[in-house]
């Protein structure tokens, strides 16, 4: 089985920070929050940040920054329209029906492109939208429960991924790919 996160591998970026950025022209109260969200990227990127903190700040833009659902989801379609381009299609040429995508980014997010994604297998982090808040947060050894409680003992044979936050899955992975600006290299 090959499994893959998203941001910086199948997407190049970061989805949830382009869609906040999206999101400006219906929330402008977003702006204020940039220097946050980019703080925080920074030390995602550095392995900086722990869990709890991550969940909490993400808690507390969902509270301030999130429309209704329904805006929630319309905007979602509209973003798609605007940044299919993003997406690595020679990764996602390599993405099996049942390979898996593991990544802290939304459900609410990716689940409009899954059948552009090749599989049915997405792993996502969790948002009740309603509540805005966070149910869970897909993140660092998260990821490799979400993965044991889908696929059992299953080998995970191929993992591509731009982060070493994804230590966690990179240990149970046969082999390791780390991907940095579309370039592909082995590092296990």
């Amino acid at each position: 089985m090959k499994v893959f996160d998203f941001d910086n591998t199948l997407y190049r970026g970061e989805s949830a920070v382009d869609f906040a950025l999206f999101m400006i022209r219906y929330k402008p109260r977003i702006i204020l929050w940039l220097p946050k969200i980019f703080r925080n990227l920074l030390k995602y990127k550095l392995c900086l940040i722990r869990q709890d903190n991550m969940e909490a700040q993400i808690d507390r833009f969902l509270q301030s920054c999130l429309p209704d659902p329904d805006t929630v989801h319309r905007l979602v379609r509209q973003f798609w329209k605007q940044h299919l381009h993003k997406l690595n299609t020679g990764l996602i040429r390599k993405i099996g029906k049942d390979d898996a995508i593991i990544t802290a980014g939304p459900s609410f997010l990716l689940d409009p492109i899954q059948k552009r994604l090749g599989t049915s297998n997405l792993l996502c982090s969790e948002v009740d939208l309603s509540g805005k808040h966070v149910l869970h947060l897909n993140f660092g050894s998260r990821k490799v429960q979400q993965y044991r409680a889908r696929f059992g003992s299953a080998a995970l044979h191929v993992f591509y991924t731009d982060s070493y936050n994804d230590r966690a899955l990179m240990d149970i992975a046969e082999s390791v790919y780390l991907v940095r600006k579309g370039a592909v290299k082995r590092i296990k």
